[in-house]
């Protein structure tokens, strides 16, 4: 009798501490929102080669009165004001090198704009004028070398760190292309911390945070300063599990650091964006499939003005959207 009393009271223990665990699991799993979602309140644009139409926006930068768009496929960048209006374009290099082959994603930093062109395996650099100014990196997978770069973040030192798509890593290279550092094991998959599989962006937080988006990892990933690993999220434990629920991903392209320190992701096959406090936490989300209002067809990228209005690349739509938080 007593070992029986025993085993049910170890068997009810157990019952609980794995309540316990799987609510704490659900929490984190499965987080609820913590703002109200954002609001669509413009788009502009449609398939074509015009002035003001796109085939394939794969890119989004914005000062705090422009908006330069990637359109891959017309191999231009495009210049709008915040509304959508058409102001100009830009599409190759002022000293007659080859014109963009496929512009990805697009960084600003002081009066430059910096464009990941990812057939032409380099970062070609413009002023915000649309004047070419230089072009960092060259074909290959050696050191300082890219193989279609899907991303580029630049330091407070002007030093580049390029999400090196096929290469599997994140190199940091100075303003001139002169390799410093790199994170991944070149031309290597894997999940592991400072694993890569194909990165696809980068970004850089007030305090020196690299966040990176690990395209096929579905996850995004951090790193000190100091170029130490700090966390990954997405899904659980960050380990290339992929789901339509909040805070997980099917497939990251672009990231975007707000004025806040917030972190903005596209979330290509779930269609919508998703925010982050810096260490990861949740905090909303915002669109659906479809063409129509607060909707959106596999978001490419993604980037916040200074006053927190957020742009989107809606790729499947040939499109931009503008999206303000929710009250």
């Amino acid at each position: 009798m007593r070992r029986r009393k025993a085993l049910k009271t170890a068997v009810a223990s157990l019952v609980v501490v794995l309540a316990i665990l799987g609510a704490a699991a659900w929490v984190a799993w499965f987080p609820g929102e913590k703002e109200p979602p954002y609001v669509m309140t413009a788009a502009w644009g449609e398939l074509g080669a015009g002035a003001g139409q796109f085939n394939d926006p794969t890119g989004v930068a914005v000062t705090d009165a422009v908006v330069y768009v990637s359109d891959a496929r017309n191999g231009r960048i495009q210049v709008f004001n915040h509304d959508g209006l058409y102001l100009r374009e830009f599409v190759a290099a002022a000293d007659g090198a080859k014109a963009l082959a496929r512009p990805m994603n697009l960084t600003i930093a002081g009066a430059e704009i910096y464009v990941a062109d990812y057939l032409g395996d380099r970062i070609v650099v413009f002023d915000l004028d649309g004047h070419w100014q230089r072009s960092v990196g060259r074909p290959g997978s050696g050191d300082g070398e890219l193989d279609s770069p899907g991303g580029v973040a630049v330091g407070p030192d002007g030093d580049l760190y390029v999400a090196d798509f096929y290469n599997q890593r994140v190199q940091r290279l100075g303003p001139d292309g002169r390799f410093v550092r790199q994170w991944g094991v070149t031309r290597e998959t894997g999940i592991g911390a400072g694993r890569f599989n194909y990165p696809t962006d980068a970004a850089l937080g007030p305090d020196g945070t690299l966040y990176v988006t690990d395209g096929y990892n579905d996850r995004v990933v951090a790193f000190a300063p100091d170029g130490a690993y700090l966390r990954r999220w997405g899904g659980p434990f960050g380990m290339n599990i992929f789901g339509p629920f909040n805070g997980w991903f099917a497939t990251v392209t672009s990231i975007a650091v707000g004025p806040d320190g917030n972190v903005f992701v596209a979330d290509f096959y779930n269609h919508r964006i998703q925010k982050f406090a810096p260490d990861g936490t949740f905090l909303t989300a915002f669109g659906e499939r479809g063409s129509g209002q607060g909707e959106m067809t596999f978001p490419n990228a993604v980037a916040v003005a200074p006053d927190g209005r957020v742009f989107v690349a809606d790729f499947g739509n040939n499109r931009i959207q503008k999206w303000v938080p929710g009250e």
